[in-house]
């Protein structure tokens, strides 16, 4: 490779790296402001560093010969690789009618940490709360409409943030939010896609524990990786769209016989993947038949009478 070829490489590597955190910024903003702060410092760290590469390359330098080719080619390759994962990385923003539910009024009250979003009932509070995993990449602003009627309904909710918005990279956050919400002594997991797939493996882990037991466990277009059949305890819902394009209908039928013989299918006719949320259009998923208000307000109903239930 030419020093000349070289330098033009590594500009464009950096130019690149400067659009990919403008856009991300551009088209994403809200989510990456209250989403968890990791990605929003690895986007300055990429602005940055793209900046210093770029500002090198018209610094006077020596020829690069053997290993230090080779090295130079390796960073290269491995910068290109960087800019692409943070382009991926890039979340789906919450839209309406999510971002009204997160106002506070006479009924719940909303509050968010770095970490965490929470709905609070202002009046009678169960003993049973809600934790919620987000899908992968998904704002968790997404699902404040979805789930602020669990908080009408006296339930505590709080919604994960995840870092980098992979379910993966929390699986400590429902010790966490127990040890911070010590008057709830029991527990519904709950997660749509990727979330719904950890929240199964929270809930397996937590459905013994003596002081804050996981009671329920709420599938939201989800399905466990494992067979949890035998080992979990907790009452199970697992709610799925018709006309999912990502977990499909066979994927949740497939997933019937890693779940426990009581846990309860419901399939809302016409829907899709991105009806379990309120953040636009998702890649690969499919052509709805149903509106998403109506979705949105059976997913919601039934949601509402699981944890009811689970709390009588």
């Amino acid at each position: 490779m030419s020093a000349s070829l070289s330098t033009w490489l590594a500009r464009a590597a950096a130019v690149a790296g400067i659009l990919v955190v403008v856009w991300g910024s551009v088209t994403s903003w809200g989510a990456i402001v209250h989403g968890h702060p990791l990605y929003g410092a690895l986007l300055a760290l990429t602005l940055l560093g793209s900046a210093v590469a770029g500002w090198r390359t018209f610094r006077p330098r020596r020829r690069r010969t053997g290993w230090r080719r080779v090295a130079a080619v390796a960073l290269l390759v491995a910068s290109l690789g960087w800019i692409a994962l943070m382009a991926w990385l890039r979340p789906f923003s919450a839209v309406e009618p999510a971002l009204t539910a997160l106002r506070s009024d006479t009924g719940v009250t909303v509050s968010e940490s770095p970490t965490r979003i929470v709905l609070t009932p202002t009046g009678p509070t169960s003993d049973t709360g809600m934790f919620f995993q987000p899908g992968a990449r998904v704002d968790p602003r997404a699902y404040a409409a979805i789930l602020r009627p669990l908080a009408e309904s006296g339930h505590v909710v709080v919604i994960v943030k995840q870092p980098l918005g992979i379910a993966f990279l929390a699986t400590g956050a429902l010790d966490a939010v127990r040890s911070d919400h010590e008057t709830l002594t029991r527990w519904v997991a709950g997660g749509h896609s990727l979330g719904g797939t950890v929240a199964a493996m929270q809930a397996d882990a937590a459905d013994d524990d003596p002081t804050a037991p996981v009671v329920g466990l709420l599938l939201l277009a989800s399905y466990p990786t494992g067979d949890i059949s035998t080992s979990l305890r907790a009452s199970v819902l697992s709610i799925s769209g018709g006309r999912d394009g990502l977990a499909t209908p066979d994927d949740i039928a497939a997933s019937t016989a890693n779940l426990p013989a009581s846990a309860t299918f419901l399939v809302i006719d016409g829907a899709v993947h991105t009806f379990f949320g309120d953040y636009g259009t998702q890649p690969g998923d499919g052509t709805p038949s149903i509106s998403h208000d109506e979705a949105r307000a059976e997913i919601s109903r039934a949601a509402v009478d699981f944890v009811n239930e689970l709390n009588e």
